[in-house]
């Protein structure tokens, strides 16, 4: 035997080249935080973010200011002139209805330009209750849906001001 030359055996050699060529059964380190890394963060964003936490941060959220200025200003309502109009209904049989109303207003700067539309939104009523049938103020349904005409025609006749509601003080059908 050779000086410096150890004897081997044919197992070990056999195990160290199946070392080296079989790879591993597990996941490597870095290919998991390379993966993880990622999932996490955007999973603690989108709790964030639904949490509504970051639109805040990230000033997104216009409803603080919104509850601010809603909370320093309390309604501003005006009284409609009473009106009486007689309904599409049948000729031989006349049917009335009267309407006192008042309109809440966005801010106390609208009742200036709503005073000076007030002949405008008047004749507006005036026609839309002439061309109403007795049978669409029926019930629940014919006022809300009364209240919501008057509202969107409130809005055009008073254009820039705000009309938030029309509050019904006295509603009489005859």
């Amino acid at each position: 035997m050779a000086k410096g030359t150890a004897l081997t055996t044919g197992t070990e050699t056999d195990s160290a080249a199946e070392r080296v060529v079989a790879p591993k059964g597990g996941l490597d380190k870095r290919k998991l935080i390379m993966v993880g890394a990622p999932l996490l963060v955007a999973g603690f964003g989108a709790g964030l973010w639904f949490t509504g936490i970051l639109p805040r941060l990230l000033g997104l959220s216009h409803d603080a200011p919104k509850t601010a200025e809603a909370a320093s200003t309390a309604p501003v309502f005006i009284d409609l002139p009473e009106m009486v109009a007689n309904l599409n209904s049948n000729p031989r049989r006349p049917t009335y209805v009267k309407l006192i109303a008042r309109l809440e207003l966005g801010s106390p700067k609208d009742v200036e330009l709503v005073t000076q539309a007030m002949p405008r939104l008047q004749d507006m009523f005036q026609t839309y209750l002439r061309e109403m049938h007795p049978e669409e103020l029926t019930g629940a349904a014919g006022t809300y849906r009364l209240r919501e005409e008057l509202i969107a025609r409130a809005g055009i006749a008073a254009a820039p001001a705000q009309v938030k509601d029309v509050l019904f003080t006295e509603l009489l059908i005859q």
